[in-house]
C-alpha cells in the first residue's frame, strides 16, 4: 500500500492511532521513526506498553521528544531520512482544553509550527496530519463536509485543530509543501485512550460504577473503529494532494487549494445514538449499566456525522465496522489487557 514510501515519520507513535498506524506500516515493510513525548495526561504505562509491540520490529526507532522542543525534533529530521511525517501528537481532548488551555498551545500550536519547519527544510514529499470532527463546532447541517465555512470552534482543542488546518495551508502556499489533513470523527477501538467513553464505561460497568450519560442520551457520534482510520491514513499517504485548477478566490473551497493541500473527512458516515452506543457495551459485557443522566457538556456538540465522498472519490476507501463489532473487539482487548 506504501510502496512509494518507505521512510515515515510518526509523531504522537506511542498513543492510540499512532500505535495501530506504526503497527500497520512495519506490517507492510516501512521503516518507521517513532516521537512521542510520553506525557501522563493519561496512563503512561499503557503508552510504554503500546511502544513495547513496536519495538518488537528492528524497523521501528523511538525518540522521547516534545514538538515542542525544535532542536531534538530537528535532529532527528536531520539524522535520519524522512519522506513523509505524519502528525497524530496533539493534546486530545475537549473537555481538557476547559481546565488546562496552555496544553494545547504548547503541542498543538508550538509543536506543529516546529513540524512544519522540519518539513519543508528537509524536503518531506507528504504532510499528513490530524484535524478533527470538533472543527465543526457550531455547524448543523448534517453530514458534515470539508467544503464548508468552520469558523465557529466551540472549544479550544477546535480551535487548534483548525489552527493547524490554516497553518499546514500556509506552508503549502508559501513553499509548495504537500499537506493533507484528516478530520477524524470518534475513533475507537483496542487500545483506545482511557479518557474515551468506551473506555470509561467499560470500565464503570464491570466496577459496578454509574456512568455519565450527557446529553440525556440524545448525542449522536459517528463512531469510527480504529482499523477503519488507518486503512484510511495508509490510503492517504500515498495520495500526495495535489493543486484544485478549478479552485477560485471568488468562491474559495475550503477543503481543497490551487496549492497541494486537501483536507478529507475520516468518519464512519453512520451516526449512532449514544444510547445504542452503550447498549452494545451492555451485550458486549453482559452487564447492564447504571446511568446517571446529564445536560450537554460546555465544548461538546450533540451530534456528528462524516460525509466521506471526498475520501472514497480520492483514495477508494470508506470505514464499514459496524459499532457492534468494533466494540466487542475493544472489550475482549479490555479483557484480557486487565485480566477482568
Amino acid at each position: 500500500m506504501t510502496s512509494e514510501f518507505k521512510n515515515i515519520l510518526i509523531t504522537g507513535a506511542a498513543g492510540f492511532i499512532g500505535f495501530h498506524l506504526a503497527k500497520r506500516l512495519l506490517a507492510d515493510g516501512c521503516t518507521v521513526l517513532g516521537v512521542d513525548n510520553l506525557n501522563d495526561y493519561y496512563d503512561v504505562q499503557l503508552k510504554k506498553n503500546r511502544l513495547a509491540i513496536l519495538e518488537k520490529s528492528p524497523a521501528f526507532s523511538f525518540f522521547q521528544t516534545d514538538l515542542a522542543d525544535l532542536d531534538g525534533l530537528s535532529a532527528i529530521f536531520t539524522d535520519h531520512p524522512v519522506e513523509v511525517a505524519v502528525n497524530l501528537a496533539a493534546q486530545a481532548g475537549v473537555r481538557y482544553s476547559l481546565v488546562n488551555p496552555h496544553a494545547y498551545v504548547q503541542s498543538n500550536l508550538v509543536g506543529f509550527v516546529n513540524l512544519l519547519e522540519c518539513c519543508r527544510h528537509h524536503g518531506i514529499r507528504h504532510l499528513v496530519f490530524a484535524s478533527s470532527s470538533s472543527v465543526y463546532g457550531a455547524n448543523t447541517r448534517m453530514p458534515f463536509s470539508v467544503h464548508d465555512n468552520v469558523d465557529h470552534p466551540v472549544s479550544l482543542y477546535a480551535a487548534t485543530k483548525k489552527s493547524n488546518e490554516l497553518m499546514a495551508h500556509t506552508y503549502s502556499h508559501l513553499y509548495d509543501l504537500p499537506c493533507t489533513g484528516l478530520r477524524f470523527f470518534t475513533v475507537y477501538g483496542p487500545w483506545g485512550r482511557p479518557d474515551m467513553a468506551l473506555f470509561l464505561f467499560t470500565k464503570a460497568i464491570l466496577e459496578d460504577n454509574p456512568i455519565q450519560v450527557f446529553n440525556h442520551g440524545k448525542m449522536l457520534r459517528d463512531f469510527t473503529y480504529v482499523d477503519d482510520i488507518v486503512e484510511g491514513v495508509v490510503r492517504v499517504i500515498r495520495a500526495v494532494p495535489r493543486p484544485n485548477p478549478a479552485w477560485s478566490g471568488d468562491a474559495p473551497d475550503p477543503g481543497t487549494s490551487y496549492k497541494p493541500y486537501r483536507l478529507f473527512n475520516i468518519g464512519n458516515n453512520n451516526p449512532v445514538e449514544l444510547t445504542r452506543f452503550i447498549q452494545a457495551i451492555e451485550n458486549a459485557l453482559g452487564k447492564e449499566a447504571k446511568k446517571e443522566f446529564m445536560d450537554l457538556q460546555p465544548g461538546d456538540v450533540a451530534a456528528t456525522f462524516a460525509n466521506i465522498d471526498d475520501l472514497y472519490n480520492a483514495v477508494g476507501f470508506k470505514p464499514e465496522t459496524p459499532i457492534e463489532t468494533g466494540i466487542e473487539k475493544f472489550i475482549e482487548w479490555y479483557r484480557g489487557y486487565y485480566d477482568k
